[in-house]
């Protein structure tokens, strides 16, 4: 269980700094895509990256 939540939060986390990344106008890629330096985008991916960070943390305890 440790190792599925640790990878799981890792995944999170991961997708949520891409779209914080994309919402900022950071990364632009794909360039089709509805996400780029769009503002609501950068609070979708911080409460996802937050998730991620929390299920790595309790799959550290």
């Amino acid at each position: 269980m440790r190792i599925l939540l640790t990878v799981i939060g890792t995944l999170a986390l991961l997708i949520g700094l891409i779209w914080t990344g994309q919402g900022a106008g950071y990364i632009n890629w794909p360039a089709s895509s509805l996400m780029l330096k769009q503002t609501q985008w950068i609070y979708y991916g911080a409460a996802t990256a937050l998730g991620g960070l929390i299920l790595i943390w309790f799959g550290r305890r």
